[in-house]
């Protein structure tokens, strides 16, 4: 990506990231007082959600600002892993408010209350889905110029919010029209399992940053699929791959003939280079070069056997 690019890239889904957290803060005033006047506790899971939308929303902006920081001479593979980090407080902070719905939920169970003012809860439902809905287009909008992953993860969250209020909407007719009275605290305990599923997936994913997970296997064989057209090639191996935010790094060991010069050499990896770079703009790559038959000896992974083969050699 050149400067000018990132230069045009970077204000696009700090835009996007901003209208997201107005969207939290107008949902979230919206549904408090619906919550308040309506004492409908999925109206509630809803509030909560939505403060969480907000606190995700923010960490997406802080992510987006951040990993658009250029490596420093303390951190020189960038700033990627804070998103992760800042994640796995999200994570406690959901985690928190699913069990306290969850919670207020049973005990509706056991001492029901009527829930009050249908008509207004869902009016603020049907606004909030129709404001999302144009928050999730403009997204897309963002997403398909910049190829934002903080972005497209929103996107994704603000999704579930459209399933969330209309589960609002289905609670609120069943308990006031239907007169299904256990309807509200069920609905109450989906939206905090909900939340907690969300958690999950999310700390997953941040744990697997954290922990510097592989690739997934067909982006993996896709890489070395175009690496391996360089015409020179007689092997690789030592392929590592990870990510850190919006970025992703990939290294290996590239094999040439023994009798090549320096300079031959140097060509056949800057041509891997220029053709790893026009495939996979997105990936940093750093390339070792060995002579054709050379075997690691310090390598963890060799004396393992872990890793897969590539032009019959471990990669």
């Amino acid at each position: 990506m050149t400067q000018d690019e990132r230069r045009r890239v970077i204000p696009l889904a700090t835009r996007a990231a901003l209208a997201s957290v107005a969207m939290a803060c107008f949902l979230l005033l919206l549904k408090g007082f619906a919550a308040w006047s309506t004492g409908s506790v999925a109206m509630l899971g809803s509030l909560a959600d939505t403060a969480l939308d907000l606190l995700a929303s923010l960490v997406t902006l802080y992510g987006v600002r951040l990993a658009a920081t250029p490596a420093d001479h303390d951190h020189r593979f960038g700033h990627g892993k804070a998103e992760a980090l800042a994640a796995l407080f999200q994570v406690m902070l959901i985690t928190a408010s699913a069990v306290g719905i969850a919670w207020r939920a049973i005990l509706a169970f056991g001492d029901p209350q009527p829930t009050t003012g249908a008509d207004f809860g869902i009016g603020v439902s049907v606004v909030a889905i129709v404001a999302t809905v144009f928050l999730l287009s403009y997204q897309r909008r963002i997403i398909r110029q910049t190829g934002s992953v903080a972005i497209l993860a929103d996107n994704v969250h603000y999704q579930s919010d459209v399933l969330l209020n209309g589960s609002v909407i289905v609670a609120l007719v069943l308990d006031q029209y239907v007169g299904w009275s256990g309807a509200d605290p069920i609905f109450g305990i989906v939206i905090a399992l909900w939340l907690a599923w969300g958690a999950f997936q999310a700390s997953s994913n941040a744990i697997d940053q954290l922990m510097d997970k592989e690739w997934p296997e067909d982006f993996r064989a896709q890489f070395l699929d175009v690496a391996a057209r360089q015409p020179g090639i007689r092997g690789i191996h030592d392929f590592r791959t990870r990510r850190s935010g919006s970025h992703d790094f990939a290294q290996f060991h590239m094999e040439v003939a023994r009798d090549l010069t320096v300079e031959h050499a140097h060509d056949i990896v800057e041509a891997v280079e220029r053709n790893l770079r026009t495939a996979f703009p997105k990936v940093e790559v750093l390339i070792h070069l060995d002579p054709e038959g050379h075997v690691d000896t310090d390598n963890p992974l060799v004396e393992a056997d872990v890793t897969p083969h590539w032009f019959g050699k471990r990669v």
